[in-house]
């Protein structure tokens, strides 16, 4: 029966869209072209070498689990990279290239439950330890948000199971960084030569809970328990999703208890501390304290453009001062969010062929972030006060310190400071780069102003209903 390689692919694209989110769909799979069926190959066109490479990073499961179901896991991935996109007299230059992880051995990630402890005793060079060797260190940003977390877990990757960090329990809100410290403990401890015979395993929580369901329904909970116990330095990701699996909790007792006694690392994150875990047994919240708890807070400003550049600097890329600095004044909410704004900006980038500028960060920034800030922005407010007063945007920005400048420059300042999420720090980069302390000024002379003078609160009436107009 002869296939056809179009009707394939928008099935694969089908199972992948209900796999991923609207806007990583549009920018990775919606610019993909299939090109061939033959010898039990699907070959696929991407844009660029950028793409081809993002692509084996963070979506090659993904794909190789659509081709599994559409085609078979007799079926390989081949790439055709577009290197140079030609002109009229010339084609396309293209490059075919192998999937890099599975190259042409056959697909080697399988779809489904697959339980880990059919391997009967501990040996490393057949144990996976789940871990993403990209996670390390060197790439994790130390600054105020995170120092002491990236201590204690640097001297646990050193002497794990000896420091008193036992448990080593890591808390903080989505994004912020916990899942690649606790997989940098792991690989510095599988880098190390010393330690090479640490059995380390990553985990997530709701991996765990599902494999000793598997086990419980299969009749192998002895073998489930006796694999864990193996472990030298358990990673269980994100422990508050095993809140009200009270069978579940048991057998996590019981590993954990074997595992501390037995002087192994047990190394934790949660979204919350300890104490205010819910759905958990006492018991094991008591456990759980026996170690070291620290927190991941928010990114500062100066940790944020250091991740920015050093992520720009691990991809051989360099942007332009303005939009780094742009970029680390506006998005203060977490890292993934950071690093997701950076990646669609390079794919932006990539895919038209277009040096990354202001405006190219801002239409981007404008599209990714869906918050108060990005409906009324700091850029609307600016125009609209600047017409108001029958000035220019860059006079708002200037260094002037005229009156009616002044004037005009507090009250964008202090709306800036009403409606949106902006950051003291952000709102005053905005307006020429000017300190906190001067948006703090400008906003309390705006409501002092408007406590004393009803006119000026009637202009100030007039320019938040244009304001909410444009937004």
């Amino acid at each position: 029966m002869q296939l056809d390689c179009h009707a394939i692919w928008q099935q694969c694209l089908a199972f992948i869209k209900g796999n991923v989110g609207e806007q990583s769909f549009n920018t990775w799979f919606s610019p993909i072209k299939p090109l061939r069926l033959q010898d039990n190959k699907i070959t696929i066109q991407v844009p660029s070498q950028f793409f081809y490479e993002y692509l084996e990073e963070h979506y090659v499961h993904l794909l190789r689990e659509a081709i599994d179901k559409v085609l078979g896991r007799e079926w390989r991935l081949e790439y055709s990279v577009v290197v140079d996109r030609g002109n009229n007299g010339n084609q396309p230059y293209t490059v075919n290239l192998p999937n890099k992880k599975h190259g042409n051995r056959g697909p080697s990630v399988t779809a489904g439950y697959t339980s880990p402890f059919e391997l009967k005793a501990v040996d490393e060079s057949v144990q996976e330890s789940n871990l993403n060797p990209n996670n390390t260190f060197e790439n994790y940003i130390e600054g105020d948000c995170n120092r002491l977390a990236r201590s204690a877990g640097f001297a646990v990757a050193q002497k794990p199971g000896v420091t008193s960090f036992n448990p080593l329990m890591l808390y903080g809100g989505v994004g912020l960084g916990k899942t690649h410290l606790v997989q940098a403990i792991g690989n510095e401890i599988k880098n190390n030569i010393e330690l090479a015979d640490k059995f380390v395993l990553y985990v997530s929580s709701e991996k765990f809970t599902n494999q000793f369901i598997e086990a419980l329904k299969s009749n192998r909970l002895q073998e489930f328990q006796n694999f864990y116990m193996q472990v030298d330095v358990l990673i269980l990701d994100d422990v508050q999703f095993l809140a009200g699996k009270e069978k579940t909790q048991e057998m996590f007792f019981h590993v954990f208890n074997h595992l501390h006694q037995s002087g192994k690392q047990i190394i934790m994150t949660s979204d919350c501390p300890p104490r205010d875990l819910m759905g958990l047994q006492e018991r094991l919240l008591s456990r759980f304290k026996w170690g070291l708890t620290a927190d991941l807070q928010q990114p500062d400003y100066e940790t944020r453009q250091a991740i920015i550049e050093r992520k720009m600097q691990a991809d051989g890329i360099t942007i332009p001062k303005n939009v780094l600095e742009y970029l680390a004044y506006s998005i203060d909410t977490n890292i993934r969010e950071l690093e997701g704004v950076l990646i669609s900006l390079l794919a932006q980038g990539s895919l038209v062929r277009k040096e990354i500028d202001l405006d190219m960060a801002k239409a981007t920034l404008k599209h990714i972030v869906n918050d108060v800030e990005m409906e009324v922005s700091i850029e609307a407010i600016q125009e609209t006060v600047a017409e108001h007063f029958s000035l220019s945007v860059a006079d708002l920005k200037a260094k002037s310190r005229k009156k009616e400048l002044v004037v005009a420059r507090q009250i964008a300042m202090y709306f800036s400071k009403e409606f949106t999420e902006h950051s003291l720090k952000s709102i005053g980069y905005h307006f020429g780069g000017r300190d906190h302390s001067t948006v703090i000024h400008a906003v309390q002379s705006v409501n002092d102003m408007l406590e004393e003078d009803s006119q000026y609160k009637g202009h100030i009436q007039e320019l938040e209903k244009k304001i909410k107009v444009r937004a």
